[in-house]
């Protein structure tokens, strides 16, 4: 019995050790595969998709208002049993109640005309009414074929500043996603770095614990041997604390960014991210001339002011064509009736309306030339706005490229610097030992190291995010010499 239980205690042991192995793995991760991940599954990059595909279906919806529309409307059927007002020869009314049923049914082929605004419809009708009192008959009404214009003038046409803007927009929304998704790239360097940096001072901090530690057990021998003070001792010890302090924190701030970076990218709570320091950097020197030029004809943002301004304008027209309101309504065609349904068909006769509408105010207190100006107005101002805006633009792509290209030598002297700190402290560590520097010169060589590490790290940070905030406004990949593009329709519907 005894073996019984102890077996299955081993069986059960060692299943729980098997399941603490698996709840939790350790992944490396480089910065690629981190923007990789991130592109593909963290919620930026499909909250980008979603707002592409809405531009999507609004400019299909646009383009499909171009081409001709196939309506059918039916009545099937009206029946109608009621009294009817009527006036009689004398000019006295009297009530007449009706009892009848109506069905109707029409095809029409609309075509709206981006030229002028109107809109051409080809339309066949057929309508049928019978009576449940008086004759009791019924009867056909046939309009076998009519071409029907509806057409406003002097009215802002609709169609043709759709055909201006609505590309534009699409154009912008195509920019603003492939934008988007850099964006989503610079949001990943900044998750990825942060932890990358956070790891570094644990690091640091695990080192300066250890040193921390070693030195004070040295330095409790030196003090029984009366080599140095009461003073530096308790110096160390303090040491010793702030140290164990600090790797708390750091700890804790490591937990914290890992977080961040496995929900950002999508990954299991039971994954354990270890960012690898890239290894380099893309070297290309830029040029501002260069680079504006790209980033006006690519970026979202030269779509904008375009859209913009032709919206401005859209307003004055519209404002402009509300002035005086003149309709014109044509149809031509034939139409026949009968008691029965082929007999409505023959005998055809001609069927012709014309009508012109007119709205034009007498006095309107000048609100109608008060909406042109408020238009006018507004324009001015969007006008304004947007030389300031592209103003900006320029300036802080300018100051951009300056901060790409001087960042590759802050990056050289970074390394340098790191290098040279480390080797500093680890001399005065030894020289410590043997009693030749002080406590406070050894605290400053170990702040100068931590320092110069973190600085290292975060000048490579900068130079990735200055590169790829480049990318994003340019749409232009500075290595490969090539535009930025994409697949929409595959991206769309896949």
């Amino acid at each position: 019995m005894k073996k019984v239980v102890h077996s299955l205690l081993t069986l059960v042991m060692s299943t729980l050790s098997l399941q603490a192995q698996v709840e939790t793995s350790v992944r490396s991760i480089s910065l690629e595969e981190a923007i990789r991940l991130a592109r593909v599954q963290s919620v930026d990059a499909a909250v980008a998709l979603n707002e592409l595909k809405t531009a999507y279906w609004k400019y299909r919806t646009y383009k499909a208002e171009l081409l001709p529309e196939v309506i059918f409307k039916a009545t099937l059927p009206s029946y109608n049993k009621s009294y009817t007002a009527y006036q009689n020869d004398a000019g006295e009314y009297s009530y007449l109640r009706g009892d009848y049923m109506r069905m109707s049914g029409e095809l029409s082929i609309d075509q709206n005309i981006w030229l002028t605004g109107g809109t051409l419809s080809l339309n066949t009708s057929l309508d049928y009414l019978k009576q449940f009192t008086g004759s009791k008959d019924h009867s056909f009404m046939t309009v076998p074929i009519a071409l029907t214009l509806n057409q406003p003038i002097f009215s802002v046409n609709h169609i043709k500043w759709d055909r201006r803007i609505e590309p534009v927009r699409y154009r912008e929304a195509k920019a603003a996603f492939l934008s988007a998704t850099e964006d989503v790239t610079i949001a990943t360097i900044n998750h990825f770095f942060n932890l990358l940096l956070a790891k570094e001072r644990v690091s640091i901090a695990q080192q300066n614990l250890d040193n921390a530690n070693k030195l004070y057990e040295v330095a409790k021998v030196k003090r029984e041997m009366g080599q140095i003070s009461e003073n530096d001792l308790l110096q160390l010890r303090l040491n010793v604390l702030d140290a164990q302090s600090s790797l708390t924190d750091n700890e804790t701030t490591l937990k914290s960014c890992m977080f961040k970076l496995r929900s950002f990218l999508a990954i299991e709570d039971n994954v354990d991210l270890e960012p690898v320091l890239p290894a380099s950097a893309p070297s290309v020197e830029l040029y501002y001339d260069d680079v504006l030029e790209k980033a006006l004809l690519n970026n979202s943002f030269a779509k904008n002011i375009q859209r913009r301004q032709l919206e401005a304008d859209y307003e004055v027209a519209k404002a402009r064509g509300n002035l005086r309101e003149i309709q014109l309504y044509a149809q031509v065609g034939l139409t026949g009736t009968d008691h029965t349904f082929r007999s409505a068909y023959d005998g055809l006769k001609s069927n012709q309306i014309v009508e012109v509408g007119l709205k034009i105010p007498i006095l309107d207190w000048g609100r109608r030339k008060g909406q042109v100006r408020v238009a006018k107005s507004n324009r001015e101002v969007t006008e304004s706005k947007l030389r300031q805006e592209t103003q900006e633009f320029n300036q802080n792509l300018f100051v951009l490229v300056q901060q790409y290209n001087n960042q590759l030598a802050q990056l050289d002297i970074a390394d340098e610097s790191d290098q040279i700190a480390q080797k500093r402290y680890a001399t005065n560590v030894e020289t410590f030992m043997i009693g030749k520097i002080s406590t406070l010169d050894l605290n400053d060589a170990q702040v100068r190291k931590d320092e110069a590490r973190e600085k290292h790290v975060n000048e490579l940070f900068y130079y990735w995010y200055y590169y790829y905030r480049l990318r994003s406004l340019t749409l232009w990949d500075f290595e490969k010499g090539t535009n930025i593009d994409a697949d929409f329709e595959k991206i769309i519907k896949g």
